[in-house]
């Protein structure tokens, strides 16, 4: 008996998720829409509960500050979309931007030119760690991490990092009262107090 993953004993909260591991990514995608979030990791499914009203606020508030920078680039901004960073390997970043299709059910890591994460109790370490790791295998260009101070979510710290010889480099951030500012990959402006005034 081989010996089990993380990905193999996350707690799955619905029963159809209760099968045989691996998943495929056939079957990963014939999963019916749930109140969690599943992403797909090498065969095993990665299940955390939906995030908290403060968490969607400002993931909501990132989308509206990067859109006319995006559209300018020629680049759409999505929330929670499917994107492909490896065959069987399906992560939902919070944020992606890029040139993906508007009708597509997975967006190829080649169109994604940045995602953001926003970090909560349950998933700092995956995002800090293992899906940033992905990500760069993956070689997308800009990765954003958004850190709310918890567990009130009344502050943000905001970091930018470039990808660079196959890792993720710091290029710009912003804590508390402060903007975050780069021409790369389109124009932005992020006020980290302003994804917290809601």
């Amino acid at each position: 008996m081989r010996g089990m993953s993380a990905c193999d004993t996350l707690p799955m909260a619905e029963a159809k998720l209760d099968q045989r591991v691996p998943w495929s990514e056939a079957e990963y995608l014939a999963l019916d829409e749930t109140a969690s979030r599943i992403e797909l990791i090498d065969g095993g499914l990665w299940v955390s509960p939906a995030p908290i009203s403060a968490h969607q606020s400002i993931s909501l508030l990132l989308q509206v500050m990067l859109l006319d920078g995006a559209r300018q680039a020629g680049m759409r901004v999505n929330g929670a979309i499917n994107v492909r960073v490896r065959p069987n390997r399906i992560l939902i970043p919070d944020v992606a931007v890029g040139t993906m299709g508007r009708v597509e059910t997975v967006t190829a890591a080649r169109d994604v030119a940045l995602v953001a994460e926003i970090l909560s109790p349950s998933t700092a370490w995956l995002d800090r760690g293992l899906k940033m790791q992905f990500y760069a295998e993956a070689k997308i260009e800009w990765y954003l991490l958004v850190s709310p101070a918890m567990p009130d979510y009344d502050a943000v710290e905001l970091e930018l990092f470039h990808w660079e010889d196959g890792k993720y480099v710091a290029a710009a951030s912003a804590g508390p009262t402060e903007t975050l500012t780069t021409d790369l990959p389109f124009p932005i402006v992020i006020p980290a107090d302003d994804l917290v005034d809601f």
